[in-house]
């Protein structure tokens, strides 16, 4: 196990309050469990995929015949008094509905007593693995605490070990999470804790608000001690080790889950190295299925001594390369094909009532998908397919009953269970996009799979029903060309609103990513209907429809305009960027299909850095990296990661919204809110530096940051369904491929960077490995 892929920590969780965001997790996708480290008093939150608490879910009234009213104002340059229209509506006919949050499922509890001070601290997470530990000496006697997630075996798998003349000695218990854990006021806790014990069992529930309960099962395995029930929990004495298995429930009876969950415990292997083995397979198949390797220096060395060099301003290697693999271990961790998509906590919330702890898809659920293709994991992205494809009576719902129209509309925010629209905000309202940007991870799916049985039975019927609400929604103008109305461009205020009495008036019309969207749908509508013969008679209204899509507007200066009428000035003090879509995540503008629109959106991403850092988040860094690099400008998207690295990551290198610590760099907020997304936005970067696809070509290393003289990486897939591994060394000049069609015989070009001796060449590529050395300009070593 090298320790390019070891997590090591110096310190326990310090962040007064909220230990837990500090803690280091694992995860089967399904449960989670974040190990604080205390040496005396150990916490280890729960959590469990389909626990959620607090939503509020009424009939959504109809407002569409406010929609006419609406489009009048906007046309006549009102925006802010069209702004409330729709919202207020809503609210007249008594309409408060509720997103709920991730509810944190419990707390197990270990106290060991201390005979002298600790020494000798660390805590360490193996992301090859998912294990986490923590170790520490008491006098002459070394300690270690393990803990994995299993796959296979659906169970929190702990073992405490020791070496040296003390035993060990512990109470465990299992209770309600920590009720300190809150930042709004409120807060409704779960009632009915209950926590029974055995001399082998631990049994703990809690009612849910429908009255059903959680909790879970735990199962301690003593050796060469005993254990005993004692006042606060099940109490051990004198051992050499301990094994505690743990199971969770979501929903049910305590009697039956406690019964059915004990059974399943005493089934399985009173051995952690058998359950490690087990789950180690599962589990490293995914995480080992690519590598990033940068041959760095300083691999050893902690979180904490990465992120003092970082704070210096050149990121280590070694931490650009944990970040990757950490990006990677975290989309693993926390979903699984047939389960829930991962949110913006993962299976880590810790706080009841969390802010933004759902899916977003006005952003944020796209970037924490964006590696799994590329990086070969297809199969985690049907987890956010099983989630749409469940909420689609729903979202025509709101579709027919907000704007009076078919198809589907799809709110920005949504949990499990309804997807209602739930957020009666206006900028919620108006952004229409959502379906036509999941629609983006249906084609991709199907281009880097070639999946044409998910192509024909679940891509195209979702992306029609995408289509459908475009064709209805948007009204024609009297230059042929359609209107978007009402508009926004998540979640900006165009600039002559800005600042003013307006300030967060973000309703508008024809903001550039709708357009965008709907270009980019209805074009792999129709690619994919032609490919599986479905929807031929749709085809030509569908062609129609493009023609009357208006063409991208530029500003003075040559950037895009994020708006495309007259009545919206541009405003880069923003974190989004979401008229830069048709580049990334988009591939309809590519420097060679068009190089002087291309370059407009370019000149639109750098002014939004040079402008805005203040209003940058978490995210948008990472969001910025990923456009930079399929832009070509490798430096800059490594330095948006060096910024993202100094600003919004804790010691566990957890990302977060914004920086809590008056910095100057990103958005002002009184706290800062853990948002995974821009750990998974920065593994997917560094992938779109090394290889960008379109069918039919492959453009190998586009983004690559001049001081990455040497790596390798790979197998990475492509939209043609090629595994491509490159490795590269700039000093000796060479560069490396090994391509493999995943899908038989094929042709494709491969476009080389302008410091590769060749720039393109066309290749035949089969089901055997097609080994290529391409050399480097002597220049570029240099």
């Amino acid at each position: 196990m090298t320790t390019k892929h070891l997590l090591t920590m110096c310190y326990p969780a310090s962040w007064w309050r909220s230990l837990w965001r500090e803690a280091l997790p694992s995860g089967n996708g399904r449960i989670g469990a974040a190990v604080y480290g205390g040496v005396h008093e150990e916490t280890i939150l729960l959590n469990h995929e389909d626990l959620w608490w607090g939503g509020e879910n009424p009939s959504l009234p109809k407002v569409s015949d406010r929609l006419p009213e609406v489009r009048r104002l906007l046309h006549e340059g009102h925006a802010p008094e069209a702004d409330r229209l729709l919202s207020d509506a809503l609210k007249a006919q008594g309409y408060f509905p509720k997103l709920a949050s991730p509810l944190p499922l419990g707390d197990f509890k270990i106290y060991m007593p201390l005979r002298k001070a600790f020494r000798n601290y660390k805590r360490t997470l193996h992301m090859e693995t998912g294990e986490v530990a923590v170790n520490w000496t008491d006098g002459e006697t070394r300690y270690e605490r393990r803990l994995f997630v299993s796959r296979t075996d659906d169970a929190v798998i702990l073992d405490i070990r020791k070496w040296g003349p003390q035993s060990i000695e512990a109470r465990f218990n299992l209770q309600l999470h920590d009720k300190r854990d809150f930042r709004k006021p409120g807060i409704v806790f779960p009632e009915g804790e209950e926590m029974d014990v055995t001399s082998t069992h631990l049994y703990y529930a809690a009612h849910n608000l429908d009255g059903t309960d959680f909790g879970a099962v735990a199962r301690v395995v003593v050796d060469g001690g005993q254990a005993a029930i004692g006042k606060n929990g099940l109490t051990v004495k004198d051992a050499d080790s301990v094994l505690i298995i743990i199971k969770l429930f979501a929903s049910g009876n305590r009697g039956d889950e406690w019964k059915r969950l004990e059974d399943e415990l005493n089934g399985l292997a009173c051995s952690y190295d058998v359950l490690l083995n087990k789950h180690r397979i599962e589990h490293g198949r995914l995480f080992s299925a690519m590598e990033f390797d940068l041959a760095a220096e300083g691999r050893d060395l902690s979180n904490e001594e990465l992120l003092l060099q970082a704070y210096q301003g050149e990121t280590p290697d070694a931490l650009i390369e944990k970040m990757w693999a950490y990006g990677r271990y975290l989309l693993i961790s926390s979903t699984r094909a047939e389960g829930q998509p991962c949110h913006l906590y993962g299976l880590w919330c810790g706080d009841y009532d969390a802010v933004w702890a759902f899916h977003m898809v006005n952003e944020n659920l796209q970037m924490i998908y964006w590696q799994a293709l590329s990086g070969n994991m297809p199969e985690l992205l049907l987890a956010v397919f099983n989630y749409m494809d469940k909420l689609m009576a729903d979202f025509r719902i709101n579709a027919k009953q907000l704007f009076g129209c078919q198809g589907i509309f799809i709110p920005a925010p949504s949990v499990p269970g309804s997807g209602l629209l739930k957020h009666t905000s206006p900028h919620i309202i108006h952004w229409t996009g959502g379906a036509g940007w999941v629609s983006q991870h249906y084609y991709d799916y199907y281009l880097y799979t070639g999946d044409k049985a998910f192509l024909r039975d679940r891509a195209l019927p979702f992306m029609r029903e995408a289509a459908l609400f475009y064709e209805d929604f948007f009204t024609l103008g009297d230059d042929g060309f359609f209107i978007s109305a009402p508009s926004n461009s998540p979640e900006n205020t165009p600039g002559n609103y800005w600042g003013g009495p307006g300030k967060s008036m973000g309703t508008t019309m024809n903001a550039t990513m709708d357009f965008a969207i709907a270009k980019e749908l209805l074009t792999h509508l129709i690619e994919g209907a032609e490919a599986v013969s479905l929807y031929i008679d749709d085809i030509p209204r569908w062609r129609n429809m493009l023609e009357h899509l208006p063409p991208y507007e530029l500003n003075e200066d040559g950037s895009v305009k994020e708006w495309m009428h007259p009545f919206y000035a541009d405003n880069n003090h923003h974190r989004h960027e979401s008229h830069v879509y048709p580049v990334f995540p988009g591939t309809e503008v590519t420097r060679a299909s068009d190089p002087d629109l291309f370059q407009a959106f370019v000149t639109s991403i750098e002014k939004r850095l040079v402008i805005g850092l203040k209003e940058q988040s978490g995210w948008s860094l990472a969001h910025m990296a990923n456009n930079y690099a399929r832009m070509g400008q490798g430096d800059s998207a490594l330095e948006c990661l060096e910024i993202l690295g100094r600003s919004c990551v804790m010691n566990n290198l957890i990302t977060l919204h914004n920086d809590w610590r008056g910095m100057g760099i990103g958005v002002d907020m009184d706290w800062a809110p853990v948002q995974i997304d821009a750990n998974m936005g920065w593994t997917s970067a560094i992938q779109e530096m090394l290889l960008f696809s379109v069918p039919g070509e492959l453009h190998i290393l586009p983004g690559r940051p001049s001081r990455w003289t040497k790596g390798k990486a790979g197998p990475l897939l492509t939209r043609d369904g090629v595994a491509c591994t490159l490795q590269w060394d700039v000093a000796e000049g060479q560069l490396d491929l090994i391509l493999r069609s995943t899908r038989g015989n094929m042709q494709t070009d491969l476009i080389f960077p302008e410091d590769v001796v060749e720039l393109k060449r066309s290749v035949s590529l089969s089901e055997e490995p097609l080994h290529l050395s391409i050399r480097f300009r002597a220049s570029s070593s240099c």
